[in-house]
């Protein structure tokens, strides 16, 4: 077995402090990121490779026996209770960082209480629309929200460890990747400052562009949520970015992991998270994670959960990662082609080192 100890998740959520009901869990299990989703009827999204990995992992870890109804978990969940359920989880993940973004809306953890939860480290990412907004509501005037803006981002990057994006691939970034200019800044701030007086998210094109931007020359790896979009579309982004000292993580490639992994060898600042991608396609993690290594290098890889909410998600997520990435590395060592010691070297790029060099953790 090649050992992937005191894993890095270099990209995750909180964790819900409040008790579930089977409906409501199930929901989280959902393939896509929409907290709302809901099964078919006569349905449940514990019929997924995700639920069928919680059920696999997770009972074990709270006295049950792998495999155990969903109905029967959810009681012994509630037994429990939400604490001591998130403490026997996360520790026994085997996560020893996380890096955790704190933009998502709802009771979740954040980083210090998810440190001492799972007796981990934790570091904070900051969501540069969501910084945004908050800038906008404090800010009287368009000159003063664009200075306010690059003020935050700076200070921001003091203590955060790394910047994400959710909308900037969205806004229009594969089409101009270049920075806008001063005056189409000012323009857009001023149309979009005048619809968030009615609560209008950053949906303006021009202004994510320079949000992104000014990330960029705040020195603090960014990343960038690809969802459904092919990330080759970003290489205008990479080819721009490129010699300016601010990596590029792309984050929720699935399906267009392969794309993803080519960026990544195309550009030395360019990085591809395998995170949900791995966990979310449970028993065939394996297939999908020697998809990566055929074509990424082996120190443009990195771990994470992606989880949200529930504290299974990282259980999950570390240990089909554990499971598919020893089963890769194991088979070819067995066939001679790699050496055991290269294998244990490529696993702990992957399930660590390669995220303790990108966002400088020591």
């Amino acid at each position: 077995m090649i050992a992937t100890e005191n894993l890095v998740d270099q990209y995750c959520h909180g964790v819900l402090r409040t008790e579930l009901g089977l409906g409501t869990f199930e929901t989280r299990l959902a393939p896509t990121a929409a907290a709302a989703a809901l099964p078919a009827a006569g349905t449940t999204f514990f019929d997924t490779q995700t639920g069928f990995a919680v059920r696999r992992w997770c009972p074990p870890l709270l006295g049950l026996e792998p495999h155990c109804p969903p109905a029967r978990y959810l009681a012994r969940r509630r037994e429990l209770g939400v604490l001591e359920t998130g403490r026997r989880l996360l520790r026994a993940s085997g996560i020893a960082t996380y890096l955790v973004d704190t933009g998502l809306p709802g009771d979740l953890t954040g980083p210090a209480e998810l440190a001492a939860t799972g007796g981990a480290a934790a570091h904070e990412i900051v969501r540069l629309e969501l910084l945004a907004q908050h800038v906008a509501d404090t800010s009287g005037t368009v000159d003063a929200f664009l200075g306010n803006l690059t003020e935050a981002v700076l200070g921001a990057a003091e203590c955060a460890v790394a910047f994400t994006s959710v909308a900037g691939v969205r806004g229009g970034l594969a089409a101009v990747p270049e920075p806008p200019a001063p005056g189409e800044v000012r323009g857009a701030a001023g149309r979009w400052l005048a619809r968030r007086a009615a609560g209008g998210a950053l949906d303006d094109p021009v202004l994510l562009r320079h949000l992104l931007w000014v990330a960029v020359g705040a020195g603090r790896p960014l990343q960038l949520h690809v969802g459904d979009r092919d990330p080759g579309t970003l290489a205008g982004f990479a080819e721009a970015t490129g010699g300016l000292g601010a990596e590029l993580v792309l984050l929720h490639e699935y399906p267009h992991h392969r794309q993803a992994a080519r960026l990544a060898a195309h550009f030395p600042h360019v990085y591809a998270d395998l995170g949900p991608v791995v966990a979310r396609t449970g028993a065939r993690a394996a297939a999908v994670l020697a998809e990566f290594l055929e074509l990424a290098p082996f120190g443009k890889l990195l771990f994470s959960s992606g989880a949200s909410g529930l504290p299974e998600l990282h259980v999950v997520a570390a240990s089909v990662f554990r499971g598919a990435l020893g089963r890769v590395l194991g088979e070819w060592v067995a066939d001679g082609a790699w050496s055991r010691t290269d294998a244990e070297r490529v696993a702990g790029l992957i399930a660590a080192g390669n995220a303790r060099r990108v966002y400088r953790l020591g």
